[in-house]
């Protein structure tokens, strides 16, 4: 088998890891188990939680889906797969596992009809993408784990449990589920993927008792019990939301130790408690995870193995998966293919990037923009309206970037004053740059400003570079600069408790009839959120000028 010696790839690291595990103990660095290490131990044990992770991959990349040139989608391939890697490149596993769930009932379904009756239907993209998943486990040579009536909890925790009693073992438990906090022991650790923008988190022993505000993290099943699991549908006790469950639990110790004091409750409270009692103790057993599962395997079954690098390239290259095939065999299996960043792992964010953003609410201000612009052989711009309809949109301001993380946002307050004053920028001979083009120029022509060009629009160029995939600003920024930008909705819904869920998807709504109105916002949240897409469309455009240079259409851009 051929090892590429151009750069220390994934696969490279996969083979050592296969050879230190097939080696003597004493052949075995310990040191390098410092960075997420439980005790020092030899064995590194990962057990992936497939289902979960297929899932939150498909639906992280749900307004963006990534697809081939084919149509078909392969976001849940993609991330899980780009999970997989993260944790062989970072972790050093010595062995590996995955769990799916399987059609069958479960003994929570028999126990509970209703027990995850509210989920919709697996979209019909995410079931088709499972065996393909599957496929990437068998290539990796990972075994999957599967047991009919029973949910991949219950096999993970099955030999967690296992593995925590043999000692010697740092098990991982991967997996964004909340629920697997009551599994967490000394030696036996929650790995949290991180959401977009954010790197995963390694719960420990320690963290699970300190988060939750309890003393074992069997506990986590009784606050769930009276919390009650929406996800899920465990319903829990009506009234009791997570703050007050844990101070129950820290007051009485579990679900039975509560319900033997209710006399020292009071009000609503007491009576929902005792109405409830049966509901609780339902709630609990639905929440418990079951550890004593019939799983076959043995540790030496997880042990990992070195992958069928035939296999995994053809796979990647019917999902044209370039960028994963660059990662794990090396460059020389990605030559002159358009560079595309990892775009499901730490993805950054507006806090993450020094930026300079400036509103702009002076004459003097505005003079020296001018000035700028005048000047420029080439800025970006970007115009806020109120709506996007480009016949009766308001303008509202317009965003301008003349170099990466600068940015300015002039808000439209005497519009034929300003008028007269841009009239110069928009008629210069420099290269204007956007993003949709055809939607800015059509609302400044409405408002009495013809833009000459030439012009530069990042999503034809982007079409020119990888017409299979989607377009949109966002996905850009994500796919090729590893930058999520604020999002509209966001603005409007915030971070907002659950009682304002109904706020946040009505604003989510309105998102998708693009009836949102950015003239509702204040002045400085605006001027941010348009600074950042013009400063974002200016990256984006040197980005794409050299993948279209390599791929020689250039020249078609330049003509469109």
């Amino acid at each position: 088998m051929a090892y590429f010696i151009i750069r220390r790839n994934s696969f490279e690291k996969l083979k050592q890891n296969y050879q230190i595990v097939t080696q003597s103990k004493s052949a075995f660095d310990l040191s390098r188990l410092r960075g997420n290490s439980l005790l020092m131990a030899e064995t590194r044990l990962f057990l992936l939680d497939g289902m979960a992770l297929v899932y939150r991959a498909h639906f992280a990349f749900i307004r963006n889906p990534i697809t081939n040139s084919q149509g078909i989608n392969t976001s849940a391939i993609y991330g899980f797969t780009n999970t997989l890697l993260t944790i062989i490149e970072r972790e050093d596993p010595t062995h590996l596992a995955v769990a799916f769930d399987t059609s069958a009932p479960t003994s929570r379904h028999i126990l509970y009809p209703e027990y995850k009756a509210q989920r919709e239907a697996m979209p019909e993209e995410l079931a088709a993408a499972i065996p393909e998943v599957k496929k990437v486990c068998a290539a990796f040579k990972i075994p999957v784990l599967v047991i009919d009536g029973f949910e991949a909890d219950d096999i993970i925790g099955t030999v967690a449990r296992r593995a925590e009693e043999a000692g010697g073992i740092e098990t991982f438990m991967v997996t964004p589920d909340k629920d697997f906090a009551q599994l967490v022991a000394p030696y036996t650790a929650m790995w949290k993927p991180g959401r977009q923008g954010s790197d995963h988190e390694v719960l420990t022993y320690e963290k699970i008792l300190e988060n939750w505000e309890i003393e074992d993290p069997k506990q986590v099943i009784d606050i769930l019990g009276l919390w009650g699991d929406a996800s899920d549908n465990i319903p829990g006790v009506p009234g009791i939301g997570e703050k007050t469950a844990k101070k129950l639990v820290a007051q009485y110790g579990s679900i039975e130790g509560l319900l033997e004091n209710t006399e020292k409750l009071k009000g609503k409270q007491k009576e929902n408690v005792i109405n409830f009692s049966d509901q609780a103790r339902l709630s609990k057993e639905l929440a418990t995870i079951i550890t004593d599962v019939p799983v076959k395997e043995t540790l030496d079954d997880f042990k990992l193995e070195e992958p069928d690098e035939k296999t995994l390239k053809r796979l990647f290259e019917t999902w044209e998966f370039r960028t994963l095939t660059k990662r794990l065999f090396g460059d020389n299996t990605a030559k002159n293919q358009p560079t595309i960043d990892p775009v499901f792992e730490s993805l950054k964010t507006l806090e993450d990037i020094p930026h300079d953003y400036h509103l702009i609410q002076s004459e003097n201000a505005l003079d020296s923009l001018v000035k700028d612009l005048l000047a420029a052989d080439a800025f970006c711009f970007d115009v806020e309206t109120n709506s996007l309809d480009r016949f009766t949109s308001k303008l509202l301001g317009i965003a301008f970037s003349l170099k990466s993380r600068e940015a300015f946002y002039l808000p439209i307050t005497d519009w034929p004053a300003l008028r007269e004053k841009l009239l110069p920028v928009f008629e210069s001979s420099a290269l204007k740059i956007g993003h949709n083009l055809k939607f800015d120029l059509a609302i400044m022509l409405s408002h009495g400003v013809q833009v000459i060009g030439p012009f530069f629009d990042t999503m034809l160029a982007h079409t020119l570079v990888a017409p299979e995939q989607k377009h949109s600003m966002d996905s850009l920024s994500e796919n090729l600069l590893g930058y999520s930008p604020i999002k509209l909705v966001d603005l409007f819904s915030g971070e907002r408790d659950e009682a304002d869920d109904l706020f946040a998807a009505a604003a989510k709504k309105k998102a998708s009839k693009g009836e949102l109105d950015p003239s509702e916002l204040p002045i400085e949240i605006l001027a941010e959120y348009a600074a950042e897409d013009a400063d974002v469309t200016l990256q984006l455009y040197h980005k794409l000028i050299p993948e279209l240079k390599a791929l020689n259409v250039l020249p078609v851009m330049e003509d469109i």
